[in-house]
Parts: C-alpha cells; structure tokens; sequence
C-alpha cells in the first residue's frame, strides 16, 4: 500500500464526504425533497470495501447507499440529478436518494426497505457460480437488518451453496433512533452468521485500511469458491437517522457519543497518515474535488424535470403478448 494506494482511498472518502454534505445543504434549503440518510462519518466502510472488488463485482445496498454508489464508481452528477427528481439521474428521477443504479459499474440496486436487498446479493451471487463466473456480490446492510429474519434465511443459502458473496453490516450502533443494547443481550454482530457456518469478523469501520484488508481476504475466498464471509464495520453516522441534523433520530437525542465519534473522523485519520508519508498538504486536491462536485451539480440542475405522463410509464407493461403469457 504505497502513497498512491492511500492518495485514492482519501480521494474517495473525501468525495462521498463532500457530495453528501452538499446534499445536506440542499435538503436544509429545501431544494431536495427526497428523504436522504447520509453517510457522513461512514465513509471508510464503503472506500474500504470497494477498493477491494473488480469491475466486474456487484454491490447492493439499502437506504443510506450514496457511499457504496459512489464508491463503486457511480456518477456525482447522476447522483445529484436523481435526488433532485430530473430525468437525468441514475434512476430516471424516479427513485431519489434511496433508488440508486448503475449497471456499468456494478451498482445494481439500493432499496429503502430494510435488508431488502440481501436476498437479492445472494440471488446474483448463484447466477454467478450457475454461469461460472468469477464474480463477487457485496450486500451492505446496518445493523438493524440483522434482526430481520430473511437475513438469516440468506446466509443459510449462501453457505450451503457456497455463494461468491460478501456480507458487511455497517453497525453504526443505532437501528433508526435505538441504540442496539436496547434491541440486543450481547454486542456480538460479528458472529450472526456462526450458526450457519459463515464466518465473522469485527473490524474498525472508521479504518479504511482494516476494512479493506478484511474485506480483501474475504472477497478472495468468495471467488476461489470457498464461499461467503460477514464483515461487521464498527461505526458512527453523524447526521439523523434522516436529514441533515447533526446527532438527532427521527427527533430525539441520541446518547451523547458524536462528541466522541467526531475524533475517529475516517477522513482526518488518513490525512495524517498521507502526511506521514510525504503528502504535506491536500488543500489543491481538496479544492479540485470541490469544483468537480460543483460543476457535477450545476450540470445536474440543468437536467429536465419529468413530464407528467411519464407518472405510469415501468408500472405495468402495455404488451399484451407478454400479459398474455
């Protein structure tokens, strides 16, 4: 892992980190609509993960995916263009922030409901072996998900079948505004696929280094065919379980820790090490960034809204033939 390696980790978790606190300022405002769950805080998880996939690789997310989208090489500006409901975004504007998609680069499909697209990682990750291919399919989820019980049917299937697939809980700690000793008897995430024999390991989800060396070993056994691994990224979002608010879910205070939290910033972390290996300053490429995610969402603006009639089009099919079958 040489300055280089370090200088594209930074880069991607300073970009997720400055798109979303964009978006923030465009939910405050008003200008966005959408329900957004930011990432801010989580960066590493999904910096970490990416790194370690090929193009080829698929990942699934949930409800607060703008890191795995961006991450995986998803477009800024189809990013903004889709939160702001033109038809330009990556789903049409039809989703908003919680529908994001884009088949060349592997990110094919963030849904609201919670683990919902868990089974679905797992169904892409059989298509892959059925073809043969040598392909991978990373599900991201929080820890809340893990309380639902088509996650443990999941790992099931995927460790009978021996499934190319990764699983990473991202355990922020808070499953919506409670924290998780007020749903759970043990602080043991790591070990919720034991019973089904998948292996688990805990790793600091604000360390993109440790994040991506567990998730390095594990994709690697997932192509060799040995099958699926859990990865539990320990971390901390700093805004609302929605919105822009710092510390507040769904309104109410959480237990003090973002004081705490904002001392492990993924971010400033690596900035020192960078500057420990001789990079002394990141303020060009921080402004550089900058004026890339500007230019992203001027252009985004300038999309076209939908047209009203467009409001039944993908709701059914108009194919009498296809009906009839």
């Amino acid at each position: 892992m040489n300055r280089d390696w370090w200088l594209a980790r930074w880069r991607t978790m300073f970009v997720i980190r400055t798109v979303e606190e964009t978006i923030a300022r465009m939910v405050s405002s008003g200008e966005v609509v959408s329900p957004c769950h930011l990432c801010i805080g989580q960066e590493a998880v999904a910096a970490g993960v990416c790194a370690a996939l090929s193009d080829g690789d698929s990942v699934w997310g949930g409800h607060r995916s703008h890191g795995h989208y961006l991450a995986k090489g998803g477009s800024i500006e189809a990013l903004f263009a889709e939160v702001l409901g033109r038809t330009t975004g990556c789903s049409g504007g039809r989703g908003g922030s919680m529908h994001l998609l884009d088949l060349d680069h592997g990110v094919l499909g963030t849904v609201p409901i919670v683990a919902a697209t868990v089974p679905l990682a797992a169904g892409a990750a059989l298509a892959y072996k059925m073809r043969g291919e040598a392909r991978v399919a990373v599900s991201f989820f929080g820890d809340g998900a893990v309380e639902e019980g088509h996650v443990h049917e999941t790992l099931n299937l995927a460790a009978l079948y021996r499934l190319p697939i990764v699983f990473v809980c991202e355990n922020n700690l808070y499953s919506s505004h409670l924290h998780w000793t007020e749903r759970r008897r043990a602080d043991n995430l790591s070990q919720a696929g034991a019973f089904h024999s998948v292996p688990g390991v805990s790793v600091d989800g604000n360390d993109v280094e440790a994040v991506y060396n567990a998730a390095a070993e594990a994709v690697e056994r997932a192509r060799s065919g040995d099958g699926p691994a859990l990865i539990e990224c320990r971390t901390f979002r700093w805004r609302g379980h929605v919105g822009s608010s710092f510390d507040l879910d769904v309104g109410l205070n959480r237990q003090g820790e973002l004081a705490d939290w904002l001392l492990k910033d993924p971010i400033s972390r690596y900035e020192e090490r960078l500057g420990e290996l001789g990079c002394s300053s990141l303020a060009a490429t921080k402004e550089i960034i900058r004026r890339e995610v500007c230019d992203a969402l001027d252009a985004a603006r300038l999309g076209p809204e939908p047209r009203p009639e467009r409001v039944f089009e993908s709701v059914w099919t108009s194919n009498e033939a296809a009906c009839a079958r």
